[in-house]
């Protein structure tokens, strides 16, 4: 025994993983060990147990030894961080269409609408956090209808018949609005639907007006847009007659407001969502159409 002993001590030290008396050294749940590991062994203790097998109560000491837990147990894996947050910002988005869905998109608004739909739209934008146009362009394609304005609680376009006050010759009526994005061609379009009274008997004239414009994006969420023109479709029992291209005014006639350009930020974007905040701090909220 002891020249086995002797022979042992002598000669390299070999573990295989298939011995199963050494395997069961190790604790299951450990996966990666360091190659740099010193082995020790107790000096008063003999290494070889009574029946020439190894003894198991030795020391593994390494300052290197890095262990790896089981996957099983780490922290919640990026795929669970994302499904997180896009459970969450769904949430918040029905928060914020249920707060806005009784404003007529915002015709109807008061301070205290304004209030609540601001504090959902800054919930998601938190959560979204910041917009890169350069990575997401491809999300503005499309047809977006408006499903609320901040600026129409102003009243320029408010009320019931927004437009000229009842008893106009000509009231006007606002129907739906859209904006139309075209990121290959830059056209931007905001298609506005309206009803224009006439006098009894005759009925209201349907309308559709694009004002058509370009856009370019300036630093990674903001897009300027610039006016082109402003076209009219008559449709309903009108649709037969053909589209009407209003002259735009000449530059030195318009106002120093009306300058036929403006931009805004977009503050969230996602597939079917866009939140965006104009050069006045006006909110716009947009669904996919």
């Amino acid at each position: 025994m002891a020249a086995l002993a002797s022979s042992v001590l002598q000669s390299p030290l070999q573990i295989r993983p298939s011995d199963s008396s050494f395997g069961s050294l190790f604790p299951s749940r450990i996966y990666r060990i360091a190659p740099s590991f010193n082995l020790k062994c107790s000096p008063h203790r003999p290494l070889l147990s009574g029946d020439g097998g190894p003894r198991r109560n030795f020391s593994l000491k390494s300052a290197s030894t890095s262990v790896y837990a089981d996957p099983s147990s780490a922290s919640p894996s990026l795929d669970d961080e994302y499904k997180a947050n896009s459970e969450l910002l769904a949430s918040l988005k029905v928060k914020l269409l249920s707060v806005v869905s009784g404003l007529n998109r915002g015709l109807a608004a008061n301070e205290d609408d304004l209030q609540k739909a601001d504090e959902a739209a800054k919930e998601i934008e938190a959560v979204g956090g910041p917009v890169d146009l350069s990575v997401d362009l491809d999300k503005l394609q499309g047809r977006w209808k408006l499903i609320y304005s901040s600026a129409f609680s102003s009243r320029t376009l408010g009320g019931s018949r927004p437009g000229p006050p009842t008893g106009r010759l000509l009231p006007i009526t606002l129907g739906q609005v859209f904006q139309r994005i075209d990121i290959i061609s830059k056209d931007f379009d905001n298609i506005v639907e309206l009803e224009l009274g006439a006098p009894w008997p005759l009925p209201p004239a349907e309308v559709t007006a694009t004002l058509a414009h370009k856009f370019e994006i300036v630093g990674s969420a903001k897009i300027k847009i610039t006016f082109e023109k402003t076209t009219v479709k008559a449709t309903g029992n009108l649709s037969q007659l053909p589209p009407l291209e209003v002259p735009r005014l000449p530059d030195a006639l318009r106002p120093p407001s009306n300058t036929g350009s403006g931009d805004f930020e977009v503050t969230y974007l996602d597939n079917d969502t866009r939140i965006t905040r104009g050069d006045r701090g006006e909110l716009r909220v947009f669904v996919i159409s």
